[in-house]
């Protein structure tokens, strides 16, 4: 029986990879292959090709075999050896941009060590790769550049996108990242420089999910920035100019989505689906991008629903040190953008699953707070549409610390994007009404989080659970240590899509991030519990995306969403065997 959609089977699958167009997976690790498919004149083209490349790691005999004699020292390293090289020499960098710009240059010569280090690595180079650092990465993009990682379609190409994708070198695509820039982390309008998402992103879904790096597309759509800063700088690499809004900007995203429709859609129906990530847009382009096109086309938007199946599953794991059910619970959200909405969407769901209720009435214990204040009903006519349903009847109110006081929730969280909001007051408020209370500070970079974990625990007196976006070091207060916990995405989106691939689903449902969120809150043990964790060490996160890809898969068969049958009869061992493996291969 095939695994992974019938694309490889038991014997290979093995060494990684859904849709291994190379069939370089197609092999055994035991087995020899031939890393190109037309002679070679030369090694010399061979090391610079970064999937192939292995550096001192190539035998005596492959140097003789691919023209490499001479073109590198006599001595032969393992591939061990290499990476704890490379680790030695991260390390020695004290500054992250440094060590992330490292990391990034390793990728760009030699893809499996790159990939090795990382999911050897993870919990240490997962914020190098990814956030916290990826955000300073992005407000110096211009200036780091050195090499073009995936498509920059600009309003340049308007009428020729088709065409532009067309250059891309891989032919068989199955996961997209893309952004517009226009809204990076915390960090606002970063333009063209905001491809450091989608690279990194992708980064993830191949060491975290085990998607093959060659399906993996990092797109920026470049109409512009406002960024005054960026304008004026002499290295920047995007258009000059405002960006573009209205009719321009929605023509020009209408003839993308369907030009990649139109350059995979064949080969996506058939075999395999591409994952568009709406990422990093503005919220009142990603709500409605999301409503647009997800009746049409296989999208996803890791701001909105990975954000809100990551938070949930912590709530859910959280559960065993609150007691009770999420109906039990009351909920203060801390920004009402596209993340805090869409959290609340899914806890809302999530409720009605549990108690059969209708979501409109699960949604009457969830409360909302912008920067005008609570959100309430006679405020109704001015709210976007996407504030409209958590307007509840209540009284005027401003500032978070009124809404603790009136509101008395149980479970705080932060979306914001703005610093320090959690106040001494705040938290004391929280504690003083709850034996345990769950404070979720949540938004990104580490700068812009609503409290500290150090703030969380010292200002309750140890009685809070506390979670963060970005990792926060374990804290130790009156002889007990506490682990904060990290909500951090990259738990969900890498084995989601991998699900997504593995079942061959032609759309995302409700259902599957649900599925996610179950699947994550379960990895979490009794020994975590005891440190204060509500999620689980990122160090088993192949396991946890495997089991997570495997609850999504199963779901997407459920659902009728399915392509790929029959469904396998184990799913997990089957996510698995699909995982890439970033072992060097034998190029004899």
């Amino acid at each position: 029986m095939k695994n992974c959609g019938d694309l490889v089977d038991n014997k290979s699958a093995i060494v990684g990879g859904v849709g291994d167009m190379y069939s370089e997976d197609s092999a055994t690790l035991d087995q020899p292959i031939t890393p190109w498919t037309i002679s070679v004149a030369s090694g010399y083209s061979l090391m610079r090709d970064p999937r192939y490349n292995k550096g001192l790691a190539f035998t005596e005999k492959e140097r003789d075999a691919h023209y490499l004699r001479g073109l590198l020292p006599p001595i032969v390293l393992s591939q061990e050896l290499q990476e704890k090289k490379m680790m030695n020499l991260i390390r020695q960098y004290e500054v992250p941009l440094h060590r992330y710009m490292a990391m990034i240059g390793l990728q760009e010569t030699n893809e499996r060590l790159f990939y090795k280090l990382l999911i050897d690595n993870v919990e240490e180079l997962l914020p190098v790769v990814y956030t916290p650092t990826v955000g300073e990465a992005c407000q110096k993009y211009g200036s780091i550049f050195r090499h073009s990682q995936g498509l920059y379609i600009s309003l340049k190409e308007k009428g020729k996108i088709l065409e532009t994708l067309k250059n891309w070198p891989e032919r068989t695509v199955q996961v997209i990242v893309v952004t517009d820039g226009e809204r990076i982390l915390g960090l606002g309008d970063l333009g063209c420089q905001g491809m450091g998402i989608p690279v990194g992103k992708l980064a993830l879904y191949t060491a975290l999910g085990g998607v093959r790096p060659s399906l993996c597309l990092p797109i920026t759509i470049d109409v512009g920035t406002n960024n005054e800063k960026l304008l004026n700088d002499e290295f920047y690499i995007g258009l000059r100019q405002k960006r573009a809004t209205g009719e321009e900007y929605d023509e020009l995203l209408q003839e993308f989505m369907y030009a990649v429709k139109q350059n995979y859609g064949e080969k996506v129906l058939i075999q395999a689906k591409p994952d568009f990530q709406f990422e990093d847009f503005a919220n009142h382009n990603a709500f409605e991008l999301l409503a647009r096109y997800s009746s049409s086309h296989l999208v996803f938007n890791d701001d909105i629903q990975g954000t809100a199946a990551v938070v949930l599953a912590g709530l859910l794991s959280a559960l065993r040190l609150l007691g009770g059910t999420l109906a039990d619970h009351k909920f203060l959200f801390l920004g009402a953008g596209e993340a805090g909405t869409g959290i609340a969407d899914l806890i809302a769901l999530e409720i009605s699953e549990q108690n059969g209720k209708p979501i409109e009435e699960n949604r009457k214990n969830i409360w909302l707070v912008d920067s005008k204040g609570l959100i309430i009903s006679s405020r109704k006519e001015s709210l976007q549409d996407f504030k409209k349903p958590w307007a509840h009847e209540h009284e005027p109110i401003t500032g978070l610390i009124n809404a603790v006081k009136a509101i008395k929730p149980t479970i705080l969280i932060g979306t914001s994007g703005v610093g320090k909001q959690f106040t001494k007051e705040v938290v004391e408020d929280m504690a003083s009404f709850n034996k345990t209370p769950l404070i979720m500070a949540l938004s990104n970079p580490t700068s812009q989080a609503e409290c500290t974990a150090e703030e969380a625990y010292t200002w309750s007196e140890g009685r809070a659970i506390f979670a963060s976006g970005s990792p926060f070091d374990p804290f130790e207060y009156e002889g007990k240590t506490f682990v904060p916990g990290q909500a951090n995405n990259a738990y969900i989106f890498p084995g989601f899509g991998l699900g997504v691939i593995m079942a061959g689903s032609i759309r995302v449902h409700n259902g599957m991030l649900l599925a996610a969120s179950k699947a994550l809150a379960s990895q979490v043990t009794e020994e975590h519990y005891e440190k204060g964790m509500i999620y689980p060490p990122l160090t088993n996160i192949r396991k946890i995306s495997a089991n997570i890809a495997a609850k999504v898969a199963a779901k997407a068969y459920e659902l009728g969403l399915a392509s790929h049958l029959p469904q396998p009869e184990d799913l997990v061992e089957s996510a698995e065997k699909c995982m890439y493996s970033p072992v060097y291969r034998s190029y004899l």
